[in-house]
């Protein structure tokens, strides 16, 4: 597909893969996005995952013909933008591998690759005749040595895995094409899961970028960003400081439905307070990439478990878990759960907080065996304060 006159999407749709990085559920599955500048000179940025080679391969030869490849670019250096790397040598034997200094490094770990490099650094300008394209390192979003690709000619970003998202692309490549309710949910998932624990880096980077003049953005997975760039630019700006819009997260783990009763009333009593965005999780039934998703986007998180031999139950260990790895800050949080004899849920779910450092809403509510007329008492001033903070404070 054609993004400008001599620049075209070369990437591939991936919808049998179930797994994004073995863990992430891929229910709509995932693009790999690669591109190819067709000048004088000829320069591919970024490959794609090895089960999609022979596509990828193809689709090069499409576009060329019998001419050659003179630079394959390496924007990231994360298997599945760079295990088609070899077969493009193979086909090319000639192509000069372009990348920074920590980028070779990886290239010979993953693939024994030694020769034809090409080392830039942060400016440097590579020429293809009318393309002239420059590169700005962006360590940590989200490996060490990734980097961005500009080009001056056409103003177009290739931004590796910054701005992407989840989602094979269904028969267009462009934000103007595409439900952008869908991909804004997906990118968020991304976003959230993937690229989240480096948001400071992200922050940095948007600082160094925001000097280009950027009339197009080309990610390595989801919608290329021709019409509305700013928009992909504003969700990273805003996530990557943590914003939060109007709404609250309840996520529990239950075993016999005790905690699970608890997390309902809970969620009527924010209704009958004016909230209109609630999301309720059974941490055991839905996979934590959306949970995740969800907490990122609303501003007030409440969180249950029952005890589990003597700590928390294992679904909610994950997601906690999940939490303080992303580094998530300037949320609204409370805690809930139930016990029958020792305890560990909440007290779990205590330390967690301590952690987080997250302002805590109402103490904690904890039932014995089953809840009762005091707990639900206790839960509705909960709700109600949650409510009041998320009204009063969205941000």
């Amino acid at each position: 597909m054609s993004i400008n006159k001599d620049v075209f999407w070369i990437g591939v749709n991936d919808r049998e893969t179930h797994l994004f990085e073995n863990y992430w559920p891929l229910e709509k599955g995932v693009s790999y996005n690669s591109y190819i500048i067709n000048d004088e000179k000829v320069a591919i940025l970024d490959t794609v995952k090895f089960n999609k080679t022979s596509e990828f391969i193809d689709n090069i030869k499409a576009i060329i013909g019998e001419k050659k490849v003179d630079y394959l670019i390496v924007n990231h250096m994360e298997p599945d933008h760079s295990s088609s790397m070899a077969s493009v040598i193979a086909e090319w034997p000639d192509v000069k591998i372009v990348g920074n200094k920590k980028t070779f490094g990886f290239i010979k770990g993953f693939y024994d690759i030694v020769d034809n490099y090409y080392v830039i650094e942060e400016g440097d300008v590579l020429d293809l005749g009318n393309h002239k394209l420059s590169f700005y390192m962006v360590p940590m979003v989200h490996w060490p040595e990734t980097m961005v690709t500009y080009d001056a000619t056409d103003k177009i970003l290739f931004s590796m895995d910054a701005f992407g998202g989840f989602g094979a692309l269904d028969g267009t490549i462009f934000d103007d094409e595409v439900n952008l309710d869908f991909y804004e949910d997906e990118i968020r998932r991304y976003y959230s899961n993937i690229v989240s624990t480096y948001s400071p880096m992200v922050q940095r980077a948007l600082k160094k970028l925001s000097g280009l003049d950027i009339g197009v953005i080309a990610p390595t997975h989801g919608a290329v960003w021709r019409d509305k760039p700013g928009t992909i630019l504003d969700f990273y700006d805003r996530w990557s400081r943590y914003e939060a819009e109007e709404g609250v997260v309840i996520v529990y783990g239950s075993m016999y439905g005790n905690t699970a009763k608890m997390a309902e009333y809970i969620a009527r009593i924010i209704a009958e307070s004016g909230i209109k965005n609630i999301r309720v999780y059974d941490a055991s039934k839905t996979h934590v990439s959306h949970i995740i998703s969800d907490i990122w986007k609303y501003k007030g998180v409440i969180l249950g478990s029952c005890a589990y031999n003597t700590t928390i139950f294992p679904a909610m260990e994950t997601v906690i878990n999940k939490i303080e790895h992303s580094g998530l800050k300037n949320r609204y949080l409370s805690i809930f759960g139930n016990k029958s004899w020792s305890g560990g849920g909440v007290n779990t779910l205590e330390k967690f907080a301590d952690k987080v450092k997250w302002e805590r809403v109402g103490e904690a509510v904890e039932a014995t065996y089953t809840p009762k007329y005091e707990e639900f008492e206790k839960l509705c001033v909960l709700g109600r304060e949650m409510a009041e903070k998320v009204k009063n404070n969205p941000k």
